[in-house]
């Protein structure tokens, strides 16, 4: 049987001709591992660059932000999961998933369907309502990283600034390719522990901590940690958070975002993280780090 490993992030998926990886946006076609999400866009808007969020990127302008389908992880509190937690066939209709798998997507899907131009160009139009160039976000994007490079080279050509919102679960190899395109990023910094990295959120810890080495000396970064009752919301959890933080080079000038949480996907069960409870690791935080930002209170 003619399998291949996927090396885009940690789980390196092997997969048998046709079949789909976790991410639910990469598969093993035509001998080679492709991404199926290529250009299918569910989400597009112009935002404010504070809601991505980045505090200290250009603040005040607004970034066209786009989102595709899949994840590499599976956060059982996320907060975008009719995007990020589905596949292709969530997405389309069943003719247009059948000619996407048959390598058709950009005649077959055009609802869908923007190419790296197209997005180039409504990130132009949109300068005069202070857009910098584009965000890659609401689902996880660097699991459909080739059209982030593509569109990413184009954005730089026409003076434009790329942004990623990302959980940074990947491999040194995907970093590498991306991280010259990019300008700025939002990580998700989920927890300080390898076992809910492993156990709840199904990622790796230390890929996600090599991505944000890697991406902070390179690119402007910030970090968000959204604090989820009885998984990440100790005082001495966020203590190891941003004494790591701090330990990076200029770590101590790497904002972060603590981020209250609201029940949502399958996480209804409890109630939304305490108020006062976010102000407290927002201090604790602030004993190492200039910048931290309360957040959804």
């Amino acid at each position: 049987m003619n399998t291949l490993k996927c090396t885009v992030c940690p789980h390196g998926c092997v997969l048998s001709q046709g079949a789909v990886g976790r991410c639910k946006a990469r598969q093993n076609t035509d001998g080679r591992i492709k991404s199926i999400n290529y250009g299918i866009v569910t989400s597009l808007a112009l935002d404010p660059i504070e809601k991505k969020p980045l505090n200290r990127f250009y603040p005040g302008s607004r970034i066209v932000s786009v989102g595709s389908f899949g994840c590499n992880l599976g956060c059982p509190f996320c907060q975008n999961h009719e995007i990020a937690a589905v596949g292709i066939r969530d997405i389309l209709k069943p003719d247009e998933v059948k000619a996407v798998f048959e390598g058709r997507a950009k005649e077959a899907v055009s609802d869908n369907y923007i190419s790296p131009e197209e997005l180039v160009q409504i990130a132009i139009k949109t300068k005069p309502k202070g857009n910098i160039g584009v965000a890659f976000t609401y689902n996880e994007p660097l699991i459909g990283y080739e059209y982030v490079l593509d569109t990413a080279r184009l954005v730089r050509d026409a003076g434009l600034k790329t942004v990623l919102v990302t959980n940074g679960c990947v491999t040194v190899e995907t970093s590498e390719k991306i991280l010259p395109y990019t300008d700025a990023l939002n990580i998700d910094l989920k927890s300080f522990r390898p076992e809910i990295y492993r156990d709840t959120l199904g990622g790796d810890f230390e890929a996600v901590k090599e991505f944000i080495k890697r991406a902070a000396s390179q690119c402007h970064v910030e970090l968000t940690t959204l604090i989820v009752p009885g998984i990440n919301d100790s005082l001495e959890e966020m203590q190891k958070i941003s004494e790591w933080i701090a330990s990076l080079p200029g770590g101590d000038k790497i904002p972060l975002h603590i981020t209250r949480f609201f029940p949502r996907y399958r996480l209804t069960d409890r109630e939304p993280t305490d108020v006062e409870l976010i102000l407290k690791l927002t201090e604790v935080a602030r004993e190492k780090l200039e910048y931290v930002y309360p957040g959804n209170i």
